[in-house]
């Protein structure tokens, strides 16, 4: 193990062994990282661990600069755990270079069948044996994160002192089409405040999707149309998202000899912004998380984008309304656009056609739970449908939420101390 120091804290480097599939302990292992963050001052004590899971799926955890964010505040009191959930960040990575090491297509999909929440959930309890000695410990879950806690306390109760969510309540029973059928009108949503709030937009983004269309640009390899464009929808469940893509948006032409045309500074924005270069995992289990039973989830976002033709760019540019853009959706179409992708494409299509996903959450296992649980549900999430959080929080015994409109999805960044300090409070009932 590795320590070092930053302002105000000591790191240190865990490496963790652990079975590729938990049903199968001696079988092939996979390596899992973890970095350890614990206040200066207080290495030698003993103090509870916290373990925080990052939202995704596919990123690994934050790396944080010395305490900051909501970091300071977890280091008063815990020892935490930033984890890098397996095939992102350092836990054997999963993309185009790692993959091919499994076979082909087929292969590849049913080895990342073992990268949902359920193998992460049996990862975090053997680190924790390892880590605490068997003393249960508190889970902070951003997000995906969230959906891996709920997992957590429907299979795995006892290794948890208590389980802090933000934006993160996930439906215990909605197919992958239902999570796209309430996400569309929260997305139209977001894009008509965003219209609201710069209406100069509206006439810009046209501008760009035709360009597109028309010229078909590529940019370091990534084919640039006009679905790729309205993908960049994703920036506007955040709390600053909506000012980040008006900036992005002003300086996407320049004049040149040969007329107007799409800026290399717009180009190289909207491939960096809609890179899965950093994250293909996000890309390739994206809907096997809502997968359960044998109903495929069979490319739902594509499929229920039909039913929402308002989002059709090419209708939209044919008539005289305005483009919407798209948030937190996969397409077929990503894994022909982008390079980090296209070896994956018929990985993904084999993954798209499963059949053989296990159940993740428990209801009656649930509704007994007797772990205190707070969840921060925001009140119009973009990226997490707020009735089915709401639902599923009323179906888990015990659990408090504190809905707020203070703060998009990000709230946990953008909030920090405040954030967790209020749902500390809650599952201590000082709230």
């Amino acid at each position: 193990m590795n320590s070092y120091r930053q302002p105000g804290v000591v790191l240190t480097d865990h490496r963790f062994t652990v079975p590729l599939d938990h049903s199968d302990p001696g079988g092939e292992q996979i390596e899992v990282y973890g970095r350890e963050a614990v206040a200066a001052g207080r290495a030698g004590e003993e103090l509870p661990w916290l373990v925080y899971l990052e939202g995704g799926p596919g990123f690994g955890a934050r790396r944080f600069t010395g305490t900051e964010a909501w970091l300071g505040r977890a280091l008063r009191e815990f020892r935490v755990l930033l984890l890098d959930q397996r095939g992102t960040g350092l836990s054997t990575p999963a993309n185009r270079q790692t993959l091919p090491l499994r076979g082909g297509p087929r292969e590849q999909a049913d080895y990342l069948a073992h990268f949902r929440s359920d193998a992460i959930v049996r990862d975090c309890e053997l680190i924790r044996q390892r880590l605490t000695g068997g003393a249960p410990w508190t889970v902070l879950g951003q997000s995906f994160g969230g959906f891996c806690a709920v997992r957590y306390l429907s299979s795995a109760p006892e290794g948890l002192a208590a389980v802090l969510i933000t934006g993160g309540l996930p439906s215990l029973d909605a197919h992958a089409d239902d999570v796209y059928r309430a996400a569309y009108p929260r997305i139209e949503r977001k894009v008509a405040a965003h219209y609201a709030r710069y209406p100069q937009d509206v006439d810009r983004a046209r501008a760009i999707a035709a360009y597109l269309a028309e010229h078909r640009p590529e940019s370091a390899g990534h084919r640039l149309p006009p679905e790729l464009f309205q993908s960049l929808g994703i920036l506007l469940g955040t709390g600053s998202g909506s000012h980040q893509l008006h900036y992005l948006l002003e300086n996407a032409f320049v004049r040149t000899p040969h007329g107007t045309e799409l800026s290399d500074t717009f180009q190289e924005a909207l491939r960096s912004a809609t890179s899965f270069a950093g994250h293909p995992l996000y890309a390739l289990v994206h809907e096997a998380i809502y997968g359960y039973g044998e109903r495929p989830t069979a490319w739902s976002a594509e499929r229920v984008r039909a039913e929402f033709p308002q989002f059709d760019a090419a209708a939209a540019l044919a008539g005289d309304g305005p483009l919407l853009f798209t948030g937190e959706t996969i397409h077929p179409w990503h894994f022909d656009v982008d390079p980090a992708l296209r070896p994956l494409r018929e990985t993904a299509e084999v993954l798209a056609q499963r059949t053989d996903w296990p159940t993740l959450y428990d209801p009656e296992r649930l509704a007994a739970n007797e772990v205190p649980v707070a969840a921060a549900v925001y009140h119009d999430d973009m990226y997490v449908d707020t009735e089915h959080s709401l639902r599923t929080a009323a179906a888990i015994r015990g659990l408090r939420t504190w809905v707020t409109n203070e703060y998009e999805h990000d709230g946990v960044r953008a909030g920090g101390p405040r954030v967790l300090d209020r749902l500390l409070a809650m599952v201590r009932d000082e709230a």
